[in-house]
């Protein structure tokens, strides 16, 4: 898919705190723990932002006790320090740690499991739009060495190739001989969102061959050093390997590109959270959860390496596989990088597409949009009858426009594509609730 990239950003909203944040007499303001994708880098990087916009002096960065933790120190005028405790370990270890009271703030790279959600109900609802926040978007990249001359693989493969089933490169019309595996450790989200995008839906656990990594950067490396290597990686960790394009069910071929991440619709796409109890009493942490959903926050998020969820405007070149009333549409208007989906078996807005909403009209109405200037176009799973699926995929659009009339936006025209365009499989629940989407388009 070539896109025409326009960056018309729009600024989303500053949450400011009205009041400086208590410090804390004794131990830090703030302890995180979890997903390593977003500890490593991302989880410090917006501590410290957070730290500046309060006025502390003097921030940084200095290791902590174990291996994959830090501390991000600043100090007040009066020279008093303030420490904030960031330990990535996984993403399942953020969630333990709520549990045990050792965080106020669970980092993860994948959603709450059901179980979890079950084992910190004392906490509340973790599901709850407050609790639950999306602060940036990632994509998972399957990289391999430079010199490997293929340059596309399905999810089908995929789950062969780190199941053991595909054990050569011969197999997959390449050469090098046998496939070398890496895989990230147990504990790590990115392991968890690749087993249940790739591994899980096939039935296939992963090959006992596969090298494992707690460090991104070093599976990374790994992969780049060896010809015969396969690995998945967060995006910002591509680093001097190579990433190759994916295809999921009767989708079209997709490298990670930032235009195709931002809107979920590349395969292996994912979102990357911080989850804050209800019951927390924790000021730096409700103001952490705000900074990161500013401008200034999302700025950071796209400055190491991420997906920030700012809105832009794409052109999307008209291809012959679009239908014909589609590509209409990609002639005379632009896209806006958002797509907005549902709770599984709801027709509610999910947690990020309410945040969407908010990010959407503030664009709209910043470009002088609002009247007229606006065409949703739904999508869904296949059915067996298509009209129903197309009647199914313009309701979708009619549920967002309802949500966008509240703010003053009043719509050009909707329309329904039913199950055509998919951007993922639909033999699975998880590839029909992406397939259940609906776009923005701007004219």
């Amino acid at each position: 898919m070539r896109l025409r990239v326009l960056f018309l950003l729009t600024l989303i909203p500053f949450y400011a705190v009205c009041a400086p944040l208590p410090i804390p007499e004794q131990g830090p303001a703030l302890r995180i723990q979890g997903s390593n994708t977003i500890g490593a880098a991302l989880g410090p990087a917006l501590v410290k932002g957070l730290m500046e916009h309060e006025g502390l002096q003097g921030v940084h960065s200095e290791p902590a006790q174990g291996a994959n933790e830090q501390r991000v120190v600043g100090k007040t005028r009066q020279g008093k320090a303030v420490t904030v405790e960031v330990a990535a370990h996984g993403s399942s270890t953020g969630f333990a740690a709520l549990k045990k009271s050792t965080a106020d703030l669970a980092a993860s790279s994948r959603p709450i499991k059901d179980s979890e959600l079950v084992d910190l109900e004392t906490l509340g609802d973790l599901k709850t739009p407050e609790a639950e926040q999306v602060i940036a978007i990632d994509g998972l990249a399957i990289i391999l060495n430079p010199l490997n001359p293929l340059d596309t693989l399905n999810t089908e493969q995929l789950a062969q190739i780190f199941n053991g089933e595909v054990s050569t490169w011969e197999q997959l019309g390449g050469i090098g001989g046998t496939i070398h595996l890496y895989a990230r450790d147990d504990q790590s989200g990115t392991y968890d969102t690749f087993k249940e995008l790739v591994l899980r839906l096939r039935g296939k656990p992963l090959a006992a061959s596969a090298k494992r990594f707690e460090s991104s950067e070093a599976l990374s490396d790994a992969v780049s050093h060896d010809p015969q290597g396969i690995g998945f990686i967060g995006l910002p960790y591509v680093r001097q390997a190579k990433a190759v394009a994916i295809v999921d069910g009767d989708s079209q071929p997709m490298l990670p590109l930032n235009s195709l991440i931002a809107t979920e619709d590349y395969p292996l796409s994912r979102r990357l959270f911080f989850y804050l109890p209800p019951s927390s009493r924790n000021p730096w942490a409700k103001a952490l959860v705000d900074f990161a959903q500013s401008s200034k926050g999302q700025a950071i998020v796209a400055a190491n390496g991420f997906i920030a969820q700012q809105v832009q405007a794409i052109g999307v070149e008209p291809r012959a596989s679009m239908p014909e009333d589609y590509q209409a549409i990609a002639r005379d208007a632009q896209r806006l990088t958002v797509n907005f989906r549902f709770e599984e078996g709801s027709a509610s807005l999910d947690n990020k597409a309410r945040q969407d909403l908010q990010r959407v009209v503030a664009y709209l109405r910043n470009h002088d949009k609002l009247d007229k200037q606006v065409t949703l176009v739904g999508f869904g799973d296949a059915k067996n009858d298509p009209q129903r699926a197309a009647l199914l995929s313009k309701l979708r659009a009619m549920a967002v426009r309802r949500e966008l009339v509240k703010s003053g936006v009043v719509l050009r025209d909707i329309r329904g594509f039913g199950a055509q365009m998919p951007v993922a499989a639909n033999t699975a629940d998880e590839g029909r609730i992406k397939n259940r989407r609906v776009e923005v388009w701007v004219y």
